[in-house]
């Protein structure tokens, strides 16, 4: 399901990302789904460190900029310098911007104009989309 007009550097055939991924990261990340809403820890998460794509490994947020929005999803005011591709995504009734991975292509989330300073926006993610790396003191 993803975008058939978009290449990424990273690409496998949907078998090998069925084999690659969780049943749950294949739903989110392959066939652009949805995680429950306060199920994954890393909504959780508090640590120094850097969020990265489940699929490919690249670095996407850094927990600096990770804040609580109450939505249930973990939620970032800005992405590592080119680690995100967007895309109109008119699915459910709506549109909304999709967040990708600039890599594999994989769904991450979806990006709202109601984040606090100082962008202003709220990258809104799945957890299971992503692995958090710890940075050690």
């Amino acid at each position: 399901m993803t975008n058939s007009t978009t290449s990424f550097p990273i690409t496998r055939s949907d078998e090998e990302w069925r084999q690659l991924l969780t049943p749950e990261q294949y739903h989110v990340l392959r066939r652009h789904g949805t995680e429950r809403p306060g199920s994954c820890a890393l909504n959780y998460e508090k640590r120094k460190g850097s969020f990265a794509c489940a699929g490919c490994g690249q670095s996407l947020f850094v927990a600096d900029h990770k804040f609580e929005s109450g939505t249930g999803w973990p939620s970032f005011t800005t992405p590592v310098e080119g680690s995100v591709a967007t895309i109109t995504d008119r699915s459910h009734g709506m549109v909304r911007t999709e967040v990708l991975c600039s890599q594999c292509g994989g769904h991450l989330g979806h990006v709202f104009p109601d984040g606090p300073p100082p962008t202003g926006l709220r990258y809104c993610m799945n957890g299971v989309a992503m692995v958090f790396q710890p940075r050690e003191e």
